[in-house]
């Protein structure tokens, strides 16, 4: 019987939806799941855990349209002190964008590293409006792929999924400019403040 090690790589794990895609997903995974973060400081710790489990599931957002720093740097360590029996590494990844498409380059970049490091990879699930779905009526979708997600792993029968809110573009965007303005002005922060490259003052 396998057991999967889920590790979260956002750069905000503890409060990220990435925690809670994968407290669904133990939730409806029939195998032993354990759950850690990724930090900057348990990298060994976490490399030299693997040894015990037969699956990996790597869940972390998109950033950049690429892999956080937490995820790539916790990959220049597995790479380094990679497990005699080596796990074989699924991905859930999210992203903001209404597309889930745009998470095929991250998702691209776990596969080059299975390939280049002698490791199998198994299934993903890519998620697009990541950052909304959870708290709209469509979350029985995501709910739903992740369900499948875990009963392609527990039966080793890998394969790629993927889901997103079916909203037109229009719709998503006029959606997301209200939250994320809200979001700004509960911080003190203006639409004009977001639309300009300029982080903070010198």
């Amino acid at each position: 019987m396998g057991k999967i090690i889920i590790l979260n790589g956002s750069p905000r794990a503890p409060r990220s939806n990435s925690k809670k895609y994968a407290e669904i997903f133990s939730g409806h995974c029939s195998l032993v799941t354990e759950y850690h973060n990724i930090t900057k400081s348990n990298h060994a710790e976490l490399c030299e855990r693997l040894e015990g489990f037969s699956d990996i599931l790597l869940v972390f957002p998109l950033y950049a349209d690429s892999i956080p720093v937490t995820m790539l740097d916790f990959l220049k360590s597995l790479e380094l002190s990679s497990p005699a029996h080596k796990p074989v590494i699924s991905v859930l990844i999210n992203c903001g964008f209404l597309e889930w498409e745009q998470n095929d380059t991250a998702v691209k970049m776990i596969r080059l590293f299975c390939r280049k490091n002698g490791y199998t990879f198994g299934s993903v699930l890519q998620i697009g409006s990541g950052e909304a779905i959870l708290t709209t009526p469509f979350k029985f979708m995501v709910t739903r792929k992740i369900r499948k997600l875990a009963s392609s792993i527990t039966q080793c029968r890998y394969c790629s999924l993927h889901t997103s809110m079916p909203l037109p573009v229009r719709t998503f965007i006029r959606a997301s400019s209200s939250y994320w303005e809200s979001y700004g002005k509960r911080n003190g922060i203006t639409r004009q403040q977001m639309e300009t490259m300029k982080i903070e003052d010198k």
